[in-house]
Order: structure tokens, then sequence, then C-alpha cells
């Protein structure tokens, strides 16, 4: 999809310069993607200590306990 942005020119630079990405385009996919995982990753801190999950991550793994 195209569309027009008008975006601050030393800030896309920056971004640039900061990610090494080549393109404006890919920066832009890069940040947006960026955006979204974050704003996914603090809808799923809400639940921390409010889940009990009763899980032996040794027997999942297919660990045996030295002890």
């Amino acid at each position: 999809m195209r569309t027009t942005l008008d975006l601050p020119e030393n800030l896309l630079k920056e971004a640039m310069r900061a990610t090494r990405i080549e393109t404006k385009t890919k920066v832009i996919i890069t940040a947006l993607e960026d955006l979204i995982r974050k704003y996914k990753i603090s809808g799923i801190k809400q639940f921390k200590g409010k889940i009990d999950i009763d899980l032996d991550l040794d027997s999942i793994r297919g660990r045996k306990c030295r002890f």
C-alpha cells in the first residue's frame, strides 16, 4: 500500500543509522512491528502473578532431576 507521510527527516535518518537499515520503507516497517510487539507484551504483563500454572519444566523438557 502506498501512503504519503510527512516525517521529520532527522528522525528518520537517526533511526536508519541506529538500526543500520538502509531503506526508509524497511525502517518504518521495523518500527511498526516493534511498536506492535511492545503493545502485545504490555497486554500480557497485566496477567503477571494472576495465573497459577502448575508446570514441571524438567518433565516437559525431558530432563531428569539430578537431586
